[in-house]
């Protein structure tokens, strides 16, 4: 794997910074950065109007699970199933201007602006709006001013689900899984900066949250914990 493909695989997002330091095409970064915050302007960035279906935030540190549990909700519910991510990841692998911009800052190292991302949330939103039954927003927010964002200029959310399981559960898991995925970040102590990472964010989260928060043991069976998030959703969707 490249250098590249490598950044990619792990891009997550996270809250925008403006950066003056020059780059050798002679394109500084400020100015991938001001074309990109002029994608932005082709949405109205408010929330989107009469959102009849439920929107739900799917929080979890990293082998909690979480991405199991979404493709069984998608399956019962017929949610959509929406990764910053994979948003991401999708729209560098287009090729289009954008795409080419988040290539350019991506190569850098550099932070991808928290605007970009709600705007390909709120597209993709939109453009599944006429067939979902509900949203499914995995890994988002990471931090707190993403959530009141997102919420400002995209969508309320309805609920927040939140598949907790202990920092040691959650090591010896991924550390299973290094023995067969490959991965450079699944090392204990990369595993260990994650998560602390993670919870440092998270915790602030949901914290914002109390009355939409719906926190599930991660720490059992598959079966154990769809059972729970199924007496969460059942009431949303009658």
């Amino acid at each position: 794997m490249s250098r590249r493909e490598a950044r990619l695989v792990s891009w997550v997002p996270h809250q925008g910074t403006v950066f003056t330091k020059g780059s050798k095409n002679g394109f500084g970064p400020t100015f991938c950065l001001f074309l990109l915050m002029l994608s932005v302007t082709s949405i109205k960035m408010a929330p989107i109007p009469d959102l009849k279906v439920p929107v739900i935030w799917v929080l979890g540190g990293p082998g909690s699970g979480k991405g199991t549990q979404c493709d069984r909700i998608v399956a019962k519910y017929g949610f959509t199933h929406l990764s910053s991510g994979d948003l991401l990841r999708a729209e560098v692998a287009s090729g289009s201007a954008r795409g080419k911009e988040l290539t350019a800052i991506m190569e850098r190292g550099e932070l991808v602006p928290v605007e970009v991302v709600l705007e390909l949330l709120k597209e993709a939103i939109i453009k599944a709006l006429p067939t979902s039954t509900g949203f499914l927003i995995d890994g988002y927010p990471r931090e707190k001013e993403q959530g009141i964002l997102f919420e400002k200029n995209v969508a309320p959310v309805n609920l927040v689900l939140y598949f907790e399981a202990s920092d040691e559960t959650l090591v010896k898991r991924l550390m299973g899984r290094a023995l067969t995925s490959g991965r450079v970040d699944d090392n204990e102590e990369t595993i260990k900066k994650r998560l602390h990472t993670f919870n440092t964010h998270n915790d602030q989260v949901i914290a914002q949250y109390p009355d939409k928060l719906k926190k599930i043991n991660a720490e059992r069976s598959p079966d154990e914990i769809f059972n729970d998030v199924t007496s969460y959703l059942d009431p949303l969707v009658k």
